[in-house]
């Protein structure tokens, strides 16, 4: 009994040396670093220069006196965008835009016996502001400004006397959209665009003199590139 209990003594220092060799052997190993954090890519943001494409439809009516002579031209839309956004605050946007189209927006009628017209909008252009809310991805905005028109005129009768005029009319604009961001440099809009320009004499020095404008209701479809 006395030589077991002699022995636990030896024992214990063992069992110490063998722990203290495992915790040098442990300071020994090389360092294994941990793995790197997740670093997420950087958010969107409406903020900045953009350019883009637009293409749609528009619903013409030309006025005044135009109205029963040329009617209501209609066609579509194709051109080019490009603006800035500046976000001042949470939510809110107020930007710059301006775009140019060539248009196919025309009508061709026959008002009285004997007498052809025709009415186009060749091409249109805008130059506009925009307020807008922004909920995360999607963008709702108001937006308003100038507009112009290059618009041509023809009237054909029977006596063989025919009247041809192209002029460029200044106007206004107002409309309303929806952008949606698809990545964090690329976005898609939805838009409806009012416009209404001029309100010229047109053929004065002929049997047709006629005052008129031309006004446009136009949706419009587009993507845009942010920078």
């Amino acid at each position: 009994m006395r030589s077991r209990l002699s022995a636990v003594p030896g024992l214990v220092l063992a069992l110490l040396a063998l722990c203290g060799a495992s915790a040098a052997l442990a300071a020994d190993l090389p360092y294994r670093a941990s793995a790197p954090a997740y670093v997420p890519p950087p958010a969107f943001s409406w903020q900045g220069f953009y350019v883009g494409v637009h293409g749609g439809y528009g619903f013409g009516a030309f006025e005044a006196g135009g109205r029963s002579l040329f009617g209501s031209p209609t066609g579509g839309i194709v051109g080019v965008t490009g603006g800035y956004n500046f976000v001042p605050a949470p939510n809110i946007l107020l930007g710059v835009e301006a775009d140019f189209g060539f248009t196919g927006i025309r009508v061709s009628r026959s008002p009285f016996p004997g007498i052809s017209t025709r009415g186009s909008i060749d091409n249109m252009v805008t130059a506009r502001a925009r307020l807008g809310y922004t909920l995360d991805r999607a963008l709702l905005y108001v937006t308003g400004g100038y507009a112009g028109t290059g618009t041509t005129l023809n009237i054909n009768n029977p006596f063989g006397f025919r009247s041809h005029e192209s002029t460029f009319q200044s106007g206004w604009a107002v409309g309303a959209g929806l952008e949606f961001m698809l990545t964090n440099s690329i976005s898609a809009k939805g838009e409806y665009l009012f416009t209404s320009v001029g309100s010229d004499r047109w053929f004065t020095f002929s049997p047709f003199a006629v005052q008129t404008g031309v006004s446009t209701s136009t949706l419009r479809a587009g993507v845009n590139f942010h920078f």
